[in-house]
């Protein structure tokens, strides 16, 4: 309904079905495309027989591993609804497409155990301002009131939470409905519309009661019926139904309606709460802040790579009409050339000729414009309405391939493989030499090496990446390096003598020479730094060596026969004959940590820092989160791919955590034994 007339929003909708892990948005996604009329017949995810989750990878774990979208009609108007993954892991897949969503159906069970994970999608759902609905599933298998229901979710979300139907209870079951806008009693029917009823007795006290209470609450911000229920006045039903559009899309309340996404229960109530309730295209480009102009003006929400088709841009056009061949402009003026419009019914593109202003298609070939990205047909920069940043990662595996040539074929499949993921990302290491995936966890990049091999025929070889570990000292000695070569003709030779000495942490490398009486001549004294430098990497534990000061005090030349490259040479033999009896020691880095948790876990999790070799620093109440805390910790680097494995574990898969390098710490003992074994049966 449109927030400022009264009248139902006009255009087609775009609704994104969220919620946490397991809650069953991908079966009521099937419920409504069966209720709609668009499938005949509704298929279970136990039998992989869904429009949603029809990847491999999602059909493989038996769970949502990407966005899915699906296009359909309901009394005369078009709705495209995209199933969003509810695992922590796979949130960045939501996060860009909420973007340019008129609302989110918020879809949760009666279970405590969940107020967790329900915060984390409704504080995203806050940060971007989308207006939302919360759908109580599983509501035949629960034996708890939606009113109390509630009392347990209410702590998780920052906007009240408004009861739109009260419970018909027959023999412990939940069997129908009292709708307390509408102030009609309905039954549910397996997989088809429910039927009117006239109103139980039993119920008809507590209706009144819950009405009292959802009018009470439209009132804190309608001074009108707030008189209206001071007078004991009946507000109009329309009065009633505009209140609850105009509040719902302000963002002031979250509406709340329950059934069964299995047997089809309050799927019809739900879409019509949507059609009657929900913001349209026009609130949505408001929200987001859209100037008026000539051209059509989308938002992506995510990309896809096809077998056959190429790169497809699910885009939400927010203002114009578009057809094939439409010219875009992104954010930097790149231009990209439509080549071909579709809608989508999950993994199935159906092409269209055109496409307006609310309609959710598929773009064909938008090379150079990325998931996240406002386009535009008006020549130039397109001024971008959301910063989809990526999420920091958490965890990463070393990737590389069996045969060397197969390289440009991986780094090509990952980037494709990012343009679909942004919360991917590559790093090509310099300190280890490796190329490292990073990723939202370990289910996460498990993913991400399966759709490499199944869909871009890649496959890697997967390794947990190495550590940047140094070496430093803790003694200083005396050394001299002599080279001395004869093979006919001019021979080589270089000798100096150098003082060792270890510096302060974070230090790095300090050369000095205190030569005199030209015993070294300058033009060789940079050799010998060059020499050492080029050492620098190849410490005696067989790692790169740092905060230690050399100082070149003597050393002898021969007319003919020395060279910067025998002073080099001499260099290198003198570290690594010295540096052995400098009381070498491995240095591992140490990150500061941020770890945010549920307040019940914080204990737990502090027993999991420590049982990582952490150091505990603190912890304080998550600012902005109720419920949550931060605890702050120092962590070895190579402890942070286990801990996350045993963080999500311990907090039902909320935990997570943001790092940086903080310094380098000295190993020691067994740790350290086993790294440098670790690192001679590499080099062997």
């Amino acid at each position: 309904m449109d927030s400022n007339t009264g009248r139902r929003a006009q255009g087609s909708r775009c609704i994104a079905l969220v919620g946490p892990y397991l809650g069953g948005k991908t079966t009521l996604l099937e419920a409504i495309l069966f209720r709609t009329g668009a499938i005949a017949r509704q298929g279970k995810v136990s039998e992989k027989s869904t429009v949603g989750d029809g990847a491999p990878e999602a059909r493989a774990h038996g769970m949502s591993v990407e966005l899915n979208a699906a296009t359909t009609q309901f009394m005369g108007d078009s709705y495209t609804f995209l199933d969003c993954p509810g695992s922590i892991e796979f949130s960045q897949e939501q996060r860009a497409a909420l973007a340019g969503c008129d609302a989110a159906i918020v879809v949760c069970e009666a279970d405590d155990k969940k107020a967790a994970a329900l915060q984390l999608i409704l504080k995203q759902l806050d940060e971007l301002d989308v207006p939302r609905l919360l759908f109580i599933n599983k509501i035949d298998k629960s034996t708890v009131s939606p009113r109390d229901v509630l009392e347990w979710l209410q702590p998780a979300s920052s906007k009240p939470l408004i009861l739109r139907q009260l419970p018909i209870w027959t023999n412990g079951v939940v069997t129908g409905f009292v709708d307390l806008a509408l102030e009609r009693a309905f039954v549910y029917r397996e997989h088809a519309e429910s039927t009117v009823v006239d109103m139980p007795v039993d119920v008809a006290a507590l209706e009144k009661s819950e009405r009292f209470a959802m009018l009470e609450r439209l009132a804190d911000h309608d001074d009108e019926l707030m008189e209206q229920l001071l007078s004991d006045l009946e507000p109009p039903r329309d009065r009633v139904f505009a209140d609850l559009s105009r509040e719902l899309a302000d963002g002031l309340i979250t509406p709340v309606l329950f059934g069964s996404a299995e047997h089809g229960n309050g799927v019809g109530r739900l879409l019509k709460a949507l059609r009657h309730e929900a913001p349209g295209v026009a609130d949505t480009a408001k929200r987001l802040g859209l100037k008026a102009n000539s051209g059509a003006v989308a938002q992506v929400l995510k990309t896809f790579h096809t077998a056959h088709g190429g790169k497809l841009s699910l885009a939400r056009l927010l203002q114009g009409e578009i057809a094939d061949g439409a010219v875009f402009y992104g954010g930097q003026g790149q231009d990209a050339r439509a080549a071909g419009l579709f809608t989508l019914m999950g993994q199935t593109p159906n092409k269209t000729a055109r496409a307006q202003a609310g309609d959710t298609v598929a773009i064909g070939r938008l090379e150079g414009i990325a998931t996240g990205e406002t386009i535009s047909t008006v020549k130039g920069s397109t001024l971008q309405l959301m910063d989809i940043s990526r999420a920091p990662a958490v965890y990463g595996l070393a990737l590389s391939v069996a045969d060397r040539k197969d390289e440009v074929k991986l780094t090509s499949a990952i980037a494709k493989l990012i343009e679909e993921d942004p919360s991917l990302w590559l790093e090509n290491n310099i300190d280890t030499h490796e190329m490292v995936l990073w990723g939202q966890g370990e289910m996460h990049l498990r993913v991400a090496l399966e759709r490499l091999e199944g869909k871009f025929g890649v496959k890697a070889q997967a390794r947990p990446r190495r550590i940047a570990y140094k070496e430093t000292i803790r003694k200083s000695t005396q050394v001299r390096g002599r080279h001395k070569k004869q093979s006919g003709g001019h021979g080589q030779f270089g000798d100096i003598v150098v003082e060792i000495k270890p510096l302060p942490r974070g230090e790095g490398f300090v050369f000095s020479d205190t030569i005199t009486g030209g015993v070294v001549p300058k033009q060789y004294i940079p050799a010998v730094e060059s020499g050492i430098r080029e050492w620098i990497p190849h410490g005696p534990l067989g790692f790169s060596v740092v905060d230690f000061a050399v100082n070149l005090s003597d050393g002898s030349y021969h007319d003919v026969d020395s060279s910067e490259m025998a002073f080099k040479t001499a260099a290198r033999i003198a570290m690594s004959e010295g540096m052995p009896a400098c009381s070498p020691v491995l240095l591992e880095p140490i990150v500061a940590a941020d770890i945010h948790v549920p307040s019940e876990a914080t204990s737990r999790v502090n027993q999991i820092v420590t049982g990582h070799r952490g150091q505990l620093l603190g912890f304080d109440g998550r600012d902005g989160w109720p419920g949550w805390d931060t605890v702050k910790a120092h962590m070895p680097e190579s402890e942070m791919e286990s801990l996350i494995v045993e963080l999500r574990s311990a907090t039902s898969g909320v935990g997570t955590f943001t790092y940086v390098h903080d310094h380098m710490a000295e190993l020691t003992g067994r740790a350290a034994d086993q790294v440098v074994q670790a690192r001679k049966s590499e080099a062997a």
